[in-house]
């Protein structure tokens, strides 16, 4: 069969039709696909969202924890500080590090706030 135009590939990958340019084949890259991480929302309220300059973005992640790393990463260590003390939430639930995210899921960090009056005052 020496007229055949038969393609040799790689046996452990499908074969694929290298793209053409008007009739001349173009050399295709066949290299290994990206990790996709799942992307949480992240919402943060009170000196969370001031520390951070938003109130909401999305960061990857596969956990609670990591989309967190990626927040003290990306907003600095003043935000870090903030996380210490901060309620985490996933999805209107209170959440660990460990608990697992998926995409559009959304994490929330609440830090402590203080308000209200003083005792002087509410003797009235």
């Amino acid at each position: 069969m020496a007229g055949d135009k038969h393609v040799q590939h790689d046996q452990r990958r499908p074969y694929r039709r290298p793209l053409t340019v008007t009739g001349m084949a173009k050399r295709v890259s066949w290299a290994a696909p990206a990790t996709v991480w799942p992307m949480a929302q992240i919402r943060l309220f009170a000196s969370a969202r001031e520390a951070a300059g938003t109130k909401n973005d999305a960061l990857p992640g596969s956990t609670v924890g990591e989309v967190l790393d990626a927040a003290v990463a990306k907003y600095g260590a003043d935000f870090a500080g903030i996380l210490e003390s901060a309620a985490v939430w996933c999805n209107g639930d209170a959440v660990e590090r460990d608990h697992p995210v998926a995409d559009d899921d959304e994490v929330a960090v609440l830090p402590p706030v203080s308000g209200g009056s003083d005792a002087s005052s509410q003797s009235r």
